[in-house]
């Protein structure tokens, strides 16, 4: 793999901006070749007595100040890089070439451009160092709290311990007086420095500079002093544990920004010295002295020279393993470390497996349809109004999760971190390949049992082959449901649990904040309303003992049509629920009128559910039309404007936006006609056709599909569109609060 590749491959998809530009420095790079290459054909008409101090180099570069090295070496300085001071905590450099000659143009622009990337390199990695030692000190009083806080739950009268320390010691060595709010928890402490006992005999904690202000154990002698009336605490071991629980994530996601920003720093110095490397390569002995000063010059430089990340992660690795783990290192580096993923070849054989097998299947299924002639005897009318919606449930899934397959794929390959958007645990996400492999499964089992149904329905003699047929569908769903909420570690079970709690607050919305994978998912539910009503279906055929009747009287039950209404919009509410809970943390007025768009959604399925049902001429279908085409319209404008982010009339790309992650436009103009047809699509039921009733199930289940393809290919589109919104504001982390909250004295408070 070309370093180029390499490159990009390594880079914190949100911080793709600030990494230096390599490419744009090769295409330069590669214009100095052309250009030597010109200067070179040019020099064989020149005289070759001239000397050499008066030649004019092809390089461009030119001698100055030489002097004698240890080989006899003329050592040549060309170029002056000189440091200049914006402010007291920045600067910019700024390269000159001496002897004061004309430089090649494509050179000129080269160690300009040099300048401009390493002042952008260099800027945001001091920026984000500030900001990661401004967290560190934030975490060195959560942990002087949490030291605090262990030693209050660990001795009931703290006066005794306080007592072990003397007045004067504490007031002589008082550094600072917080106040520290939790969980119940209210204290102020004061931090012990040095004292006249050594600090390697009683372990004292002192505050150092920087790379030290994580320096923490838990035996070091942190006087606590409670500031609070016992009766408001309680102090208790459940408390403990959260308040571990939670500042163990702040620790973990603390360590994974520093070794982004150690990644960071290491390869943009390997681009550097990559770019130089070939620029002195193809030059001459000028060239190479340019490189080499260029070098030392980015070496010495606060992204070369720094050290406080490496010093930030080396105390958080001690703090974390000696706090929460007992010195356990190779526990605590397991939670710290990212799991490093590693592809299976199982897996490939698997999907390969489950794919032939899903052909096989197909080929047998329709083969025995047609010879059976299915469709033309009562047996096939009543399979299809029946049996069939039952399996189309496995169809609809199946077709989401390999369209979701997809949509794994194109986000990694076009740079889109979909594991930080959605909050996956590092290392534990599915990727394209394990997610088909689900899915193949998944279609496995339901075209088996489809056509293990098929076959004792066109063959049954007996009434125990009846039972078996009527009964295979529910068996394949409670299969199903057990491997999902099943508790032990099979099948990618934090995969699952992750999934299970998203769906828990979905349905439980607007009782919870909304998380993006919240309502991601209840997205997605919008689009499998007909799964929902196909579990509708599964209650009233099973558990109204339709099965075992050969009946199809569900539709003429009351409680049946009633519940065919709510099911429908049911994953509609759920994002009208999400809305309203937005709107209401945030104030955001777009969450409103987000809110809207779901609701015109119900409406329209309310009409068209009273059309489909009643068939009481014009006037439902009128209102079904009317309301479905607002509902679409609406729709469609969320969708491509809101959800995208496209149609920006001063965009730098005709009706798109500025950033795109896809090279191709094209591909973004044929995405936004389908989304049109595809919103349009499902109209066509609101039409009052004379269809036969097997085909009225086949053009729902196609209807459905469609949708299901519209609502993949706004998956990739909206999550783009978010990604880009987090690399336009560096977000590449998530925001863990911490567990406690400070609030700093006054002087006059402490007058008082």
């Amino acid at each position: 793999m070309t370093f180029k590749k390499e490159f990009k491959k390594q880079m914190v998809p949100e911080w793709t901006e600030v990494y230096m530009d390599y490419e744009c420095l090769k295409r330069i790079f590669k214009e100095i070749i052309s250009s030597k290459e010109g200067n070179h054909r040019a020099a064989h008409f020149r005289s070759s007595q001239q000397r050499l101090s008066h030649e004019t180099d092809s390089s461009g570069l030119h001698l100055q100040n030489g002097h004698q090295e240890g080989g006899g070496k003329i050592k040549e300085q060309v170029i002056d890089v000189n440091a200049l001071e914006v402010d007291s905590s920045r600067q910019i450099y700024k390269t000159n070439f001496l002897n004061g000659h004309e430089e090649g143009e494509a050179e000129t622009r080269f160690f300009r451009k040099l300048d401009e990337e390493l002042n952008k390199v260099n800027t945001f990695y001091k920026d984000q160092v500030e900001a990661a030692s401004h967290e560190a000190s934030l975490l060195d009083k959560q942990m002087e709290a949490l030291i605090a806080l262990r030693i209050k739950v660990k001795n009931h009268n703290l006066d005794e311990y306080i007592g072990s320390t003397s007045a004067e010691t504490i007031l002589n060595n008082h550094q600072e007086n917080a106040s520290i709010s939790g969980p119940e928890v209210n204290l102020v402490y004061h931090n012990i420095g040095n004292n006249h006992h050594g600090e390697e005999e009683h372990g004292n904690y002192k505050r150092n500079d920087t790379t030290d202000i994580l320096d923490h154990e838990t035996k070091n002698s942190t006087s606590v002093a409670l500031d609070s009336k016992k009766e408001e605490l309680s102090f208790n071991k459940e408390e403990l544990r959260k308040v571990e629980g939670q500042l163990r994530l702040v620790f973990i996601e603390f360590y994974q920004k520093l070794l982004h920003l150690k990644h960071y720093s290491f390869m943009n110095l390997s681009a550097f010295s990559k770019i130089l490397k070939k620029y002195e390569k193809f030059g001459n002995t000028k060239s190479k002295a340019a490189s080499e000063a260029y070098m030392k010059v980015v070496d010495n430089s606060y992204l070369g020279s720094s050290d406080k990340v490496t010093c930030l992660l080396e105390r958080v690795e001690s703090t974390f393993i000696k706090n929460f783990y007992h010195s356990n290192h190779r526990k605590g580096m397991k939670l710290l470390r990212p799991k490093v993923k590693r592809e299976k070849d199982r897996v490939t054989f698997f999907i390969g497996l489950f794919s032939g097998c899903i052909i096989a299947l197909l080929v047998a299924s329709i083969l025995n349809s047609v010879t059976q002639h299915l469709m033309n005897r009562q047996e096939g009318t009543f399979y299809m109004e029946n049996i069939f919606p039952l399996y189309s449930l496995f169809g609809y899934i199946t077709l989401h999760m390999v369209i979701y397959a997809g949509n794994t794929y194109f986000w990694k390959r076009y740079w889109i971190n979909y594991q930080f958007i959605f909050g996956f645990k590092p290392g534990a996400e599915l990727g394209h390949r394990e997610v088909l492999l689900l899915s193949t499964g998944l279609a496995v089992l339901g075209l088996l049992g489809f056509l293990v149904n098929l076959h004792l329905e066109m063959n049954r003699r007996d009434h125990n082959y009846m039972t078996a047929s009527e009964l295979n569908p529910v068996a394949l769903v409670i299969l199903v449901l057990l491997i999902t909420f099943c508790p032990f570690n099979i099948i990618y079970r934090s995969s699952r649990f992750f999934f299970i709690r998203c769906l828990f607050r979905c349905i439980c919305a607007p009782l919870y904040p909304v998380t993006f994978a919240d309502f991601f998912l209840a997205d997605q539910l919008t689009s499998q309303f007909q799964a929902f009503r196909s579990f509708e279906l599964y209650i009233c055929y099973y558990g109204l003992g339709e099965h075992s009747r050969r009946q199809s009287k569900c539709q003429s039950r009351g409680v049946y049509n009633t519940l065919y209404f709510i099911v429908g919009i049911i994953p509609y509410w759920f994002r009208l629920a999400q809305c309203m809970r937005q709107f209401y943390d945030s104030r955001d007025t777009n969450r409103a009128f987000n809110g809207l768009n779901y609701f015109s959604i119900i409406v329209a399925m309310v009409f068209r559910t009273s059309f489909e049902l009643k068939k009481k001429g014009k006037t439902w279908m009128v209102l079904a039309l009317t309301s479905s085409a607002v509902a679409a319209l609406w729709n469609l404008f969320w969708d491509i404007v809101m959800d995208w982010g496209l149609l920006r009339r001063h965009s730098k790309n005709p009706y798109l936006r500025d950033k795109l992650a896809v090279p191709h436009k094209s591909v973004y103009y044929a995405a936004m006609v389908l989304d049109v047809l595809l919103r349009l699509s499902w109209m066509q039921l609101v039409l009052e056709l004379n269809w036969r009733s097997h085909h009225k199930v086949a053009m729902i289940t196609t209807v459905s599909c469609l949708e299901i393809l519209r609502r993949g290919i706004w998956n990739f589109f909206r999550l783009e569109n978010e990604s880009l919104n987090n690399v336009g504001k560096y977000r590449a982390f998530k925001t863990v609060p911490h567990p406690f909250s400070y609030y700093e004295e006054h002087e006059d408070d402490k007058d008082d």
